[in-house]
């Protein structure tokens, strides 16, 4: 961290200065925290295919909507809207029980938490110097993956215990999964807090024009540094400071008599339109070619990550479910009279059966299908039925009471003379009943902190081998590892195969998100990078349908299909300019 703070204000400061450049350790420190609580908080339900893809898509917005937002209004102020919605919402979506309105309120949450990336890195990069910039940003890329881990760890050890819940009556429940999101929204309350404290880009205020701003701010952190140094005597000075030069805008004016509303609409429509006229400007030469590059890399390494991110766990999953299958229990033409069962009834199938003045009491059906079966004088009560389904059955004179019998697990089956008494509502599964959802937990854990060496190795050598080497060999050598998956036969295999892929991919991530952000010049870059991370977004969406829907068919179809995608956007990646020895714009 204290290298990190060295050449925080170089870029500001004169040549007499560089030798002595002030140490902003507040700023990174609460930078690299808020870049922590994002990214966990934006894992929370990703796991969940719809929950995951309604999560993106909010992201998707918010990046664009936010990153240009940023370049009008200012990185400080943006960011710090961008945190206090994802945490008012995230916070709101662990309490409601409706399933639509959880989707929307994660959607919200999505929306400020993509913006949150694309500033977060801009207004980071702005106070770096050119010397150690690379290495920087790559150090707070790293706290994404600890974000990443956190969450990780957080729902691996929280969501399996289904006896962290409450319920009030049938209506609300509480379920360890809500622990879990309240626990990962925290932080970002404190990331809040500690933005308010924290100043605007110095940077963005010359680029507006608010140049007396910008130095008050310089002076500020270069005499608190001076006297965490013991120098309280240096006197801050500037021998020259680039003002980038001010180009006049027509702005449309709204008379004061118009409505509260025509105003909020007029306001809304203005914004709009500015942040569109930024995002036209990323498409204006010189950057126009850049764009187009970016645009392909970010799609390609984000549609193969994140494809393989959902298609890896799920084939974990499928190995699972065969082994689990394999184990079925078959009773045919069996009569069951006059008996109690107290007892769980796991992974069976009864054909042609018939139950006659049975009792099923407090006791559970987990994965067992009933077919053509005849249940005749029955007492059902407290019963609880897990991936268990009634097919082409008859229940006669029966009473269930208690029971989470519906309607979706009586398959074409006859009632006759039965009575339903107090259903029990929710839902019934805990993670005792579905051993492959804890291990999806485990297996994400696992291929996060496999990332870890890869961090370390691309921010030591961020500043030394250079951004577009880092990125193009990166996604090229985690387009060959996918050919590896192919020999993935069992468990242990395919998450070795995956931490080796994360472990290669994360390098280009970082190197990507280096190269991006200091592509762009001060008067778009929030816009050019959030564009560029709302293409990821979808990518991630599209990544996830087709990679899911793949599960289960074929191994062919997804590993060529990562692997020429990476490739290719690795080799789009080697012709980027090379910014290693570049002042930003």
């Amino acid at each position: 961290m204290m290298i990190i703070c060295e050449s925080a204000w170089k870029v500001f400061l004169s040549p007499a200065h560089n030798k002595q450049s002030p140490d902003f350790s507040t700023c990174v420190l609460w930078l690299c925290v808020c870049y922590f609580c994002l990214n966990f908080n934006s894992l929370i339900l990703s796991l969940l295919l719809t929950i995951g893809s309604i999560v993106y898509f909010g992201m998707m917005l918010g990046a664009f909507f936010w990153g240009g937002m940023a370049d009008k209004v200012g990185r400080r102020q943006c960011l710090l809207i961008c945190m206090s919605i994802h945490g008012f919402f995230a916070f709101l979506s662990s309490f409601v029980q409706g399933y639509g309105f959880f989707l929307l309120c994660r959607m919200i949450a999505g929306f400020g938490i993509g913006g949150a990336v694309p500033i977060v890195f801009s207004y980071f990069a702005e106070v770096l110097s050119r010397e150690k910039r690379g290495e920087h940003l790559s150090w707070l890329c790293m706290f994404w993956m600890i974000g990443e881990i956190y969450a990780s760890a957080m729902a691996w050890a929280i969501i399996p215990h289904y006896g962290w819940s409450f319920s009030m009556g049938s209506a609300y429940q509480f379920h360890s999964w809500r622990v879990f999101v309240v626990v990962c929204a925290l932080p970002c309350v404190c990331a809040v807090v500690a933005l308010t404290f924290m100043p605007e880009s110095p940077r963005f205020y010359l680029e507006v024009g608010k140049h007396d701003e910008a130095w008050m701010i310089l002076k500020q952190i270069h005499d608190t540094n001076m006297r965490a140094r013991g120098q309280p005597e240096k006197v801050f000075t500037v021998n020259r400071i680039k003002i980038p030069k001010q180009i006049d805008e027509f702005v449309e004016m709204q008379t004061e008599s118009g409505s509260l509303l025509s105003k909020v609409i007029f306001r809304v429509k203005s914004e709009l339109h500015g942040i569109w006229l930024t995002f036209l400007k990323c498409f204006n030469y010189p950057v126009k070619d850049i764009t187009v590059k970016l645009a392909t890399v970010w799609l390609t390494l984000s549609f193969g990550y994140y494809g393989l991110s959902v298609w890896l766990p799920d084939v974990i999953k499928h190995l699972q479910a065969d082994e689990y299958a394999s184990k079925v229990q078959r009773h045919t033409h069996e009569r069951i009279e006059d008996f109690t069962f107290n007892f769980t009834l796991e992974n069976q199938i009864h054909t042609n059966s018939l139950f006659v003045n049975d009792r099923f009491i407090n006791m559970k059906f987990k994965s067992v299908t009933f077919i053509n079966s005849t249940f005749q004088n029955c007492y059902l009560e407290e019963v609880t039925s897990v991936g268990s389904f009634f097919r082409n059955c008859t229940f006669i004179e029966c009473v269930f009471y208690n029971t989470d019998v519906d309607d979706s697990k009586l398959i074409n089956t006859d009632i006759v003379n039965s009575t339903f008494y107090h259903k029990k509502t929710g839902c019934q599964m805990t993670f005792e009943d579905d051993y492959s959802a804890y291990w999806v937990y485990f297996v994400n854990f696992l291929g996060t902190l496999a990332v870890l060496p890869g961090n370390i190795v691309a921010a030591l050598l961020m500043d030394k081998i250079g951004r577009l080497s880092m990125l193009g060999f990166s996604m090229i050598l985690s387009g060959i590892s996918c050919f590896f998956l192919w020999f993935g036969t069992s468990e242990s295999m395919v998450i070795g195969m995956l931490c080796l892929y994360n472990g290669l991919s994360i390098s280009a991530w970082n190197s990507l998100d280096v190269v991006t952000v200091e592509l762009y010049p001060t008067d778009r870059r929030g816009t050019g990078f959030g564009f560029c991370n709302a293409l990821c977004k979808l990518a991630a969406v599209l990544g996830n349908l087709i990679f899911g829907s793949l599960v289960g068919i074929t191994k062919a179809v997804p590993i060529l299909l990562a692997s020429s995608v990476l490739v290719s956007g690795g080799l789009v990646g080697l012709r980027l300019p090379d910014t290693r020895s570049n002042v930003l714009m």
